[in-house]
């Protein structure tokens, strides 16, 4: 029976991709060697890094200025390679806390200087986007996480700032058009829309790096690994060929334009049951709704266990809510298809019946 993975991460990702990554692990190019055997050095894989840098900037429609790198150590080490890049020797830096991974990414930068959070939703357990903060202009660079993946909620709009602007994308890059320009740092963990844990993307513009005035230890230093073209160290080939493969399934449907629309459609119509259904509640703001990740709870928790039995035998995985939250979260990446979002609904149907 098929499953519908609605998991968080590591999520899923589509079939074609996956075939062709499974072949390339056999047999990769024809030359009877594993893609995981070959060298990181040879022609074979310098082809799918370019080509793979190549789509992230064709997709985000990104001019000449902007470096892409594949690195390693996921979002949690951009945390700190952040402001060892951007943050000045007694500098400072403003922050939103909008969640679990953009209270990490403050900790972090706290480590290297003084960090002005401007704007918080912690005190209703991150259930909403704060609204009309005051946007500090003595920093360095502004930092937002796009997307909520625990708490289902997602930036609408983002800080207007003279200063740099820094996103984590985590959770929903590749899902939605954007100005991707308005940013001067852009970084991703993989494993939600493109490929499987194990390496991170990261997006700079090449002009604003090299001033903090600090000493930069070679792998946490963007320059660096931007003279290297992601080698340095050995990078992680598997997932940087599936996130290659991945990019170019997405090119091939029409780009970011077309999967948003397709996004957009999945997520009203899970949007529009919960809100009709009495047996269930959002728990994000409505006008902060997250387009990748759907949280909600039950009415009545003792509807629990039946619930539970429903969608077990739908063949459904991964909408067990996080234990900070509780609930039900169905996470909606690029490659899940419209049918799984319907066979949940009808779950919740079921339910109500």
């Amino acid at each position: 029976m098929k499953k519908h993975n609605f998991s968080a991460g590591p999520c899923i990702l589509p079939q074609e991709v996956l075939k062709k990554a499974a072949d390339a692990v056999l047999n990769f190019n024809n030359l009877n060697l594993s893609l995981i055997e070959i060298s990181h050095r040879s022609k074979d894989f310098v082809d799918v890094m370019e080509n793979a840098r190549s789509l992230v900037k064709e997709l985000l429609n990104l001019p000449e200025g902007y470096s892409v790198l594949f690195l390693q150590g996921g979002a949690s080490l951009e945390f700190l390679m952040t402001p060892y890049n951007l943050l000045k020797v007694n500098g400072k830096a403003g922050y939103m806390n909008t969640g679990t991974w953009s209270t990490a990414a403050i900790k972090e930068a706290k480590m290297m200087g003084e960090i002005n959070v401007f704007a918080s939703s912690e005190d209703k357990c991150f259930n909403y986007i704060p609204k009309n903060y005051t946007v500090p202009t003595d920093v360095d660079y502004i930092h937002c996480t796009s997307n909520n993946t625990i708490y289902g909620t997602q930036l609408k709009t983002f800080p207007k700032t003279d200063s740099l602007l820094v996103c984590d994308m985590s959770s929903d890059i590749f899902s939605r058009q954007l100005d991707f320009t308005q940013f001067d740092l852009i970084y991703a963990g993989a494993q939600k829309n493109m490929g499987p844990a194990g390496t991170t993307l990261v997006v700079v513009k090449d002009e604003i790096l090299g001033k903090t005035g600090r000493t930069i230890p070679s792998m946490l230093d963007y320059q660096f690994h931007i003279k290297k073209d992601s080698m340095y160290n050995t990078p992680a080939v598997f997932p940087v060929y599936v996130s290659m493969l991945t990019l170019q399934w997405l090119k091939d449907l029409g780009g970011i334009s077309a999967i948003e629309k397709i996004n957009e459609e999945k997520a009203a119509l899970l949007y529009a049951e919960i809100d009709r259904n009495p047996h269930f509640v959002g728990y994000a703001a409505k006008e902060d709704r997250s387009l990748m990740n759907v949280t909600f709870n039950l009415t009545n928790e003792s509807d629990k266990e039946t619930f539970d039995k429903i969608w077990n035998e739908a063949g459904i995985s991964g909408i067990k809510g996080h234990r900070s939250v509780g609930g039900y979260r169905a996470s909606m990446y690029n490659a899940l298809p419209l049918e799984s979002v319907k066979v949940l609904i009808k779950a919740m149907q079921q339910l109500e019946k």
